[in-house]
């Protein structure tokens, strides 16, 4: 079994790293791409929790800010999440990865209810969870239950995949000048106000010490390196 810096490990996926250069929706090549990485970093011993979110479908608060009601926006948003983590499964498990999806609101016919200690059995028996419905109220993102599900799993790390390499000095979409940043401490992303990910959840890894491993979700092997202890992205803790 290969040395592994984190035996523990919970991997926030965007749902827009599901469609792929689509608009909206499931590309199915991607998925299959994700999930042989997943596999990968599976088969090298980690126990391994997933939180997906559901932008690729419908965000929540995008939803609300053109008229829908919050609440009942971002229990769609929940939904979505849920359509994205039963996808993951299918394809996870027709690789012969054994799988368990949890969502925080019940839905029985589908997936288990999240309970914790039943989560941290799964992971004991080797099966990969996939933590669906966010944290099953409104008004959190899935960068929130993503923090939650990690502490409460007592993951080693939160891996966060992007579409870029890292954390930088400004979004280096917009600015080319933006300067990659490998390593930072908590503090000094706050006080230089890097948006690593939304307050909430970056608020409860500093208050708890759980370290962040921002990268990119489209560089093959990534999250296997960063499980192994390679820098990879850039590491907040």
């Amino acid at each position: 079994m290969a040395e592994l810096a984190y035996r523990r490990a919970l991997l926030k996926l965007s749902g827009e790293a599901l469609a792929g250069g689509r608009d909206y929706g499931l590309d199915f090549s991607v998925i299959d791409r994700l999930t042989d990485e997943i596999r990968g970093v599976h088969r090298l011993g980690v126990d391994l929790g997933l939180v997906i979110g559901g932008g690729n479908i419908i965000r929540g608060a995008v939803a609300s800010q053109q008229g829908l009601d919050r609440v009942s926006a971002d229990y769609m948003g929940m939904l979505a999440t849920v359509i994205n983590a039963l996808a993951l499964q299918d394809v996870l498990e027709r690789k012969d990865v054994e799988t368990r999806v949890m969502t925080a609101i019940r839905m029985e016919e589908l997936a288990e209810p999240y309970i914790r200690r039943r989560a941290q059995r799964h992971l004991e028996k080797g099966r990969i969870v996939l933590f669906a419905a966010g944290t099953g109220n409104p008004y959190f993102s899935t960068d929130t239950a993503a923090v939650l599900r990690a502490l409460e799993i007592e993951a080693d790390v939160l891996i966060k995949a992007t579409s870029v390499d890292g954390v930088y000095s400004a979004d280096p979409k917009e600015d080319p000048s933006a300067k990659f940043i490998p390593e930072l401490t908590y503090r000094e992303a706050i006080v230089k106000g890097l948006r690593v990910m939304d307050a909430n959840a970056f608020g409860l890894c500093q208050e708890n010490g759980l370290p962040i491993v921002v990268m990119n979700v489209n560089n093959r092997g990534a999250v296997a390196r960063v499980i192994q202890g390679e820098r990879v992205g850039t590491i907040v803790r």
